[in-house]
């Protein structure tokens, strides 16, 4: 049975995922993270040099942890924050000289693409009509309908995620009331024009999303949001992360998380449900059908 592996490089962490197929769904066999925080520029920026050895170095070692499993096909694939970077090129040849894998700077419209597909291919029953997904990264939002059989019909990729909003938005730890209330409302004026076909059913997807189950279980309705929300700018985010088993790093970007779900789901018209797979579960079932091909 084929084995499989993505290594994706995203605005907070470095994840590897190696998976094989079992029957139409992927069987996991590893799955790794590593917060490397790149810098929250939300635009034009510099990776620099210290943090992309640092990332070189990570990718290398899940690279070898990968080859370790027999995989017969690895990606490394980079988000927003790479692909806004001035430096990608050094990057990209930093992992080269330290692993000799290339590194694909995926568009937002691929991003979009692979996200929904990991997230509708991980469900056990795919509900009929047009299905929403929304992936929140650190450096952008991307907001998907299609449908199961069809893929994606319509898209829209943001320049905010949860690590650029932080920095700019939410720099008290925790948030302050009034840094929230202004957060929400320049949410509502940046999602006011996403003109969305409206889904039978949506799926989060993203670190912001997946960390919300520990806190609210698989329903990220609007009243889960809120509650979710209370209770991480209750206390700092040391304190929430240690209290919730959480990575201190991600407790910190959480709230930002949250009020970018809040939004997407707005703007989508529907509750969200946390999906089971997001962009590195698509990366490998693109890997899978090619070798079937």
């Amino acid at each position: 049975m084929p084995r499989c592996a993505c290594i994706d490089i995203g605005s907070n962490t470095t994840r590897l995922l190696v998976a094989e197929a079992d029957g139409r769904r992927l069987h996991e066999l590893l799955s790794e993270r590593a917060f490397t925080r790149l810098p929250a520029t939300g635009g034009a920026g510099e990776v620099g040099p210290q943090k992309i050895a640092q990332v070189a170095a990570i990718v290398a070692r899940q690279v070898r942890l990968a080859e370790q499993l027999g995989v017969c096909s690895l990606r490394v694939v980079a988000t927003a924050a790479v692909r806004q970077a001035i430096d990608r090129a050094a990057l990209a040849a930093a992992i080269a000289a330290a692993c000799g894998v290339r590194l694909e700077i995926l568009s937002a419209e691929d991003e979009a693409r692979l996200a929904f597909a990991g997230a509708i291919g991980a469900l056990t029953d795919a509900p009929p009509g047009p299905l929403g997904v929304v992936d929140i990264g650190g450096g952008s939002t991307e907001l998907v309908v299609g449908t199961a059989g069809g893929g994606v019909t319509w898209s829209v990729s943001l320049p905010v995620g949860s690590s650029v909003l932080t920095q700019s938005d939410l720099p008290s730890d925790p948030p302050t009331p009034a840094e929230l209330a202004d957060l929400r409302e320049k949410l509502a004026g940046l999602f006011e024009d996403v003109d969305a076909p409206r889904p039978t059913a949506a799926y989060a997807v993203g670190g912001s999303a997946t960390s919300m189950q520990r806190l609210m279980g698989v329903a990220l309705d609007r009243d889960a949001l809120t509650r979710g929300l209370q209770a991480l700018v209750s206390r700092p985010a040391a304190e929430v992360a240690l209290r919730l088993g959480l990575h201190a790093e991600r407790a910190r970007l959480l709230p930002a998380g949250i009020l970018l779900l809040d939004a997407a789901s707005r703007a989508l018209r529907a509750p969200l449900l946390l999906a089971g797979g997001g962009l590195r579960e698509g990366v490998v079932l693109e890997q899978l059908a090619s070798l079937e091909a």
